[in-house]
């Protein structure tokens, strides 16, 4: 084995950057392989054209007829770019993305006549198996039947030779078992309860969309040297390993000149993404030896989600034509920053307007403020749930981790929206003297651009800070698929809007109070219930902790504790009522992401478990009984004296020793915690014994197998070392 490292060690010594040229703009790029208006444009008639726009802009339904038209010139324009095959593409409940390729190609029953044929009933539905995947107890085995359905709000695309169209996965009895239908329901909620909001500032507004830009973190690590570990082939991230003499300290990695290498990977990787029609604009060096980043233009938010799933599939693909391992688990190395996916959040009307931009004028700002305190007062009430959307074995690692933002969910304003908030609950309650009405107008919502200049400090410790002109939710794990935390985002939004507009009608209608008045008289009091989850400070210190319990905010340090919020009757009644889940689908996610957490503990447990007694140890002995047998030389050539003489070699075997029975003994004690925790029939108790009783053991196995690193001669250390994982170009 120890060959094979440095085999691995000599293959990435040898790469050089693949010669990529970017030789057209980036514009004339953009697109080329997406069936997007220019293409339909060109490939449809004006009634399919019409019927397809209809669905994007108001969910109007596409009839059958229409369908055939749409799939026939879907089907030329795919065939005009030498696509063989089409596919249903869809987002199970794996967290990943599914696909089942068919071809166009098709005989006559006597198997004369071959034709491309690909129609309406094609385009619109298919029928995957739905018990292989999960779902939560939704269906048993033998109910398999499920469907996936076009979404016609997010584009088709071309992928190698293939046809890609992205859908929705539903069951037989109606269930939602992806993840973008609870999205979709979810954004639905938030146009409607945004626009019916907008109104009382701008009638014209019709329609409110959700944006998304999200800020992909990952690893690159040469692919030999990847593939030379056990652990990162099979669970993402090193399980043992000692930390290199050199990693960040020095900061000289973070925004600094991008290898060629990695950059030649950059290169081809964004030319994937233009021609897909993913718009990503910049790229840069990260805190962490070989940690980059890739953030994209803002785009409505299911698009931005589907552009994420397929962006992290295209990584991988990239990467093995560089011959690099691409790297996306929230924590895949001990003592370096790991990975998020900052979820940059805003909301913008059909008329132009981001809602959470403040503007130069009163009426404006007034409308700002009510989306940034509506916004604020939906996450202090649901701040247990947002820390549930979030919540994954991976994204424990690195929660609180002095890199990442802490478990505890706050949000971050800043000093001078804090002092505008402060002034605005100052008001009197009622209705408003014209001297207060004009010291609102000109002296706190006037104003909120001038301070909102300087506004610009950022603080890193919050898991969900504004940031100027949108909310930043920063506690999103980089593995992650977006959609979990911004249905969760959008929906507990969308519900505090309905709230706000029922409790201002309600001071207009039954306390005769003026639109601005009862405005201004609902948001002072939703400031004043909202102000435990505004914070400043810092998010890694313990006095916040202290703080944090005090204001009666949660503190889920691991999943199985964060995840009892999904299922809790809060949400259950949330999801509910805004349309976006049932209880059985609510209540299968619970199920699915419990079980996901143990089967991923579960094969850590078994990995390092193997690597411990099958690498670590036979390395430790072969090493050690080189010491024997040069402390029997010792005693052969200087008798009674050897005993001082070879007094460090003595005491080295003894140590080595005493971590090979520390290795052996804790392994045993792990297998049989794990054991019981798989006799356990209850999912959250299983997850919380996987959590509790075996997932501490993984630490005390490390730190036995980290001392035997360091006292191991590096000639016969058969697992490749974090100083070449991390400083390898």
């Amino acid at each position: 084995m120890a060959t094979l490292r440095f085999q691995a060690l000599k293959d990435a010594s040898r790469r050089k950057p693949i010669h990529f040229e970017e030789t057209d703009r980036k514009s004339i790029l953009f697109g080329s392989n997406v069936f997007n208006e220019k293409a339909m444009k060109q490939y449809l008639t004006s009634d399919a054209l019409k019927g397809v726009k209809g669905a994007i802009q108001f969910g109007t339904k596409i009839e059958r007829k229409l369908a055939d038209y749409i799939a026939m010139g879907m089907k030329e324009w795919a065939l005009s770019k030498g696509v063989t095959h089409y596919t249903h593409w869809f987002q199970p409940l794996t967290g990943a993305t599914a696909e089942k390729h068919d071809a166009f190609f098709e005989t006559s029953y006597d198997g004369s006549d071959p034709v491309e044929k690909f129609g309406g009933g094609q385009l619109v539905q298919q029928e995957p198996d739905a018990s292989s995947f999960p779902n939560g107890g939704i269906r048993n085995t033998f109910e398999a039947r499920g469907y996936t359905a076009w979404d016609p709000t997010s584009p088709a695309f071309i992928y190698g030779t293939t046809l890609c169209i992205p859908t929705v996965f539903i069951s037989y009895t109606g269930e939602a078992l992806d993840n973008k239908i609870p999205l979709l329901r979810a954004l639905s909620a938030m146009d409607d309860a945004a626009t019916e909001v907008c109104k009382y500032f701008d009638k014209n507004v019709k329609k409110v969309t959700a944006t998304l830009g999200w800020e992909q973190e990952y690893f690159l690590i040469d692919r030999s040297l990847a593939n030379s570990r056990p652990d990162i082939v099979m669970t993402g991230r090193t399980l043992l390993g000692h930390t290199s003499a050199k990693g960040q300290q020095l900061d000289d990695h973070y925004f600094g000149s991008i290898p060629s290498r990695a950059l030649m990977y950059m290169r081809d990787l964004e030319q994937e993404c233009m021609l897909l029609g993913i718009p990503v604009k910049t790229r840069h060096n990260e805190v962490a030896p070989n940690q980059f980043e890739l953030a994209p233009i803002f785009e409505e938010t299911n698009l931005a989600v589907d552009h994420n799933c397929l962006l992290m599939d295209i990584m991988e693909k990239v990467a093995e034509r560089h011959h690099f391992k691409v790297l996306l688990h929230e924590k895949p190395f001990k003592g370096v920053n790991g990975s998020g996916k900052h979820n940059n959040w805003s909301l913008a009307t059909d008329t132009g307007v981001n809602l959470l931009s403040p503007s130069k004028t009163p009426m404006s700002n007034l409308q700002f403020l009510t989306f940034f305190i509506n916004t604020i007062k939906a996450v202090n009430d649901y701040e247990s749930l947002m820390r549930a959307a979030i919540a994954t074995a991976s994204n424990d690692h690195r929660l609180g981790a002095n890199e990442a933002p802490p478990a505890i969910i706050s949000v971050f304003i800043g000093e001078q929206l804090t002092k505008v908030l402060a002034e605005l609950e100052g008001v009197t309650s009622g209705k408003l003297s014209p001297e207060e009405k004009t010291d609102l107008k000109l002296n706190v919502v006037g104003k909120i651009p001038d301070v909102l200049l300087d506004n610009t400090d950022r603080n890193r410790t919050s898991p969900f800070a504004f940031t100027g002109n949108k909310f930043e939710f920063r506690a999103v794990g980089s593995s992650a698929n977006c959609s979990n935390a911004m249905t969760t985002l959008n929906t507990i939004v969308a519900k505090q809007l309905k709230d706000f507009k029922i409790e201002v009608d309600a001071l207009i209608d039954q306390k005769g109070l003026k639109k601005d008045e009862a405005i201004f008289n609902v948001l002072r009091e939703y400031i004043k219930l909202s102000k435990k989850i505004l914070f400043e400070g810092d998010g890694y210190s313990e006095a916040w902790e202290i703080e944090a319990a005090k204001r009666g905010l949660s503190n889920f340090k691991t999943t199985p504790e964060a995840l009892k919020a999904r299922a809790s009757k809060q949400a259950l009644d949330l999801f509910s009522e805004m349309g976006v889940m049932n209880h059985v689908e609510v209540e299968a996610r619970y199920e699915i992401e419990l079980e996901e957490y143990v089967k991923k503990i579960q094969i850590e447990g078994r990995v390092l478990g193997d690597i411990s007694k099958n690498h670590v140890i036979p390395t430790a002995i072969r090493y050690q009984n080189t010491l024997i047998e040069n402390v029997r030389g010792l005693k052969e050539i200087f008798g009674t004296e050897f005993e001082t003489i070879a007094k460090e070699q003595i005491l080295l075997i003894k140590e080595i020793s005493l971590h090979i029975e520390g290795i052996n003994s804790k392994v045993e004690e792990m297998t049989n915690e794990r054991k019981k925790a798989n006799n356990l029939t209850n999912a959250q108790s299983m997850a919380e014994a996987y959590c509790n009783n075996v997932k501490p053991y993984f630490e005390v196995i490390r730190n036995h197998c980290d001392r035997l690193e360091l006292l191991v001669d590096d000639q016969i250390w058969t697992l490749t070392k974090y100083r070449e994982l991390l400083l390898t170009k």
